[in-house]
């Protein structure tokens, strides 16, 4: 297990960088409804958002200076789920998705402030201000765990819509993976087994890229929606990792 979730930091940065790319993609053929999350209506601040995640997970991956980097990637996502994901929560309180999309802003973040939290710390004044928020991660991560686990059981049948077709029982894997995100989350918030919890949901979360995602962007390759979900999987792999690696230093 140690030397599986030594690669969530690679995973994380990958994915990074992919949505960073899918930004820039959509900002130069001008989509204005890309079905990219966190995507800014203006083409050029697009850009701008393309070239911060795609430079932001490129020093992730490739471990350096990414420390500070995970830090101020932190707060760019919090900054997604405040002022770009919570207002449409508030205009659209009853539409479920709107929760996901805000908390996989959170989730994301999360998994970049606990990176931080497992890299040596620095020294500058300045840069230990940032870290004090830091430190909130694995527990921003677990309350996202838990929320996308409940979602599970409000929207079942729609999840387990999307359970391939060869894979029987659909509603029962949506049930399974629901309480297997609850209880993950409340492991990790509880810092009980949370070095397994995060594992074994990196596992999770990587089988739905190779066997749920893959699929569906090989189906419809001009689906953005497709594409940001799998970036987005991949990323929660590598976040839940970095919760298990986190983990097992603090033991």
């Amino acid at each position: 297990m140690g030397k599986i979730i030594t690669q969530g930091q690679l995973l994380f940065g990958i994915a990074i960088v992919a949505l960073g790319v899918e930004n820039l993609f959509c900002a130069h053929f001008g989509l204005t409804d890309p079905g990219v999350p966190w995507f800014p209506v203006n083409p050029f601040f697009g850009y701008i958002n393309g070239i911060a995640l795609s430079a932001a997970g490129l020093s992730i991956a490739a471990k350096f200076h990414s420390r500070l980097t995970a830090m101020l990637l932190g707060y760019l996502f919090l900054g997604y789920a405040l002022f770009l994901e919570l207002p449409q929560v508030f205009a659209q309180s009853a539409d479920w998705t709107v929760y996901g999309v805000l908390f996989e802003a959170l989730a994301l973040g999360a998994s970049a402030w606990t990176l931080v939290q497992t890299l040596p710390r620095a020294s500058s004044r300045w840069e230990s201000v940032l870290d004090k928020m830091t430190a909130s991660g694995p527990y921003v991560f677990a309350v996202s765990s838990i929320v996308f686990g409940s979602i599970h059981f409000v929207v079942t049948r729609f999840i387990a819509s999307l359970v391939p077709a060869w894979i029987p029982g659909g509603l029962f894997w949506a049930y399974l993976t629901g309480t297997a995100l609850i209880a993950a989350g409340i492991s990790i918030a509880l810092r009980r087994l949370d070095r397994w919890a995060g594992f074994l949901l990196g596992v999770m979360f990587l089988l739905w890229v190779v066997l749920l995602h893959a699929p569906r962007v090989v189906a419809d390759l001009h689906n953005a929606d497709e594409w940001s979900s799998a970036f987005i999987a991949l990323g929660m792999c590598g976040g839940s990792w970095i919760v298990a690696s986190h983990a097992r230093r603090a033991q």
